[in-house]
């Protein structure tokens, strides 16, 4: 059976400045009393957001699993919401010399700018099972409203005095 892949050279570039950055740092801190090994894996990383959108509110939900809730920092300032956190390195004894890493660890900050519908004094944030969903109610004024449809014959006023004097 032939398995085909779907080839991104994009997220290959992006991957490959990734490591290249991560090594730059490695390089740079090495005098550092941060142990080499953890640098090579600490980095920041931008968590993947879905942006929902109904007549009420816009919820955004991120994937930061792994990430303790009080390492996470939800902001509002004038009209840009900022979402900063941190996924810390677990400590692990090893005798092995050689590990593989390919989660992320480090911080992140996410930036979002609000639509003027958004009632800033109405955001919740709620985290659960590695998803932090925030729920951004509308303001009254920008929510749809229904008009209804009258049905039957409207009245017509005719104007006057609009035509040309004989």
């Amino acid at each position: 059976m032939t398995l085909l892949t779907r080839w991104e050279p994009f997220r290959e570039l992006s991957t490959m400045q990734d490591r290249i950055n991560r090594m730059n740092r490695l390089f740079r801190e090495s005098s550092s009393a941060e142990v080499p090994e953890e640098a090579l894996t600490t980095t920041s990383f931008a968590p993947p957001v879905d942006i929902y959108e109904d007549e009420h509110n816009i919820t955004l939900k991120l994937e930061v699993p792994g990430i303790d809730e009080k390492d996470i920092d939800v902001r509002i300032e004038n009209t840009t919401l900022t979402v900063h956190g941190e996924r810390k390195i677990e400590k692990e004894e090893k005798e092995e010399n050689f590990r593989r890493v390919e989660r992320q660890y480090g911080s992140f900050t996410r930036s979002f700018t609000l639509p003027s519908s958004v009632d800033p004094c109405q955001v919740s944030a709620h985290y659960d099972r590695g998803v932090l969903k925030i729920n951004l109610a509308k303001r009254a004024e920008a929510k749809p409203k229904q008009i209804k449809v009258n049905v039957g014959s409207e009245k017509t006023v005719e104007a006057k005095g609009h035509g040309k004097a004989a």
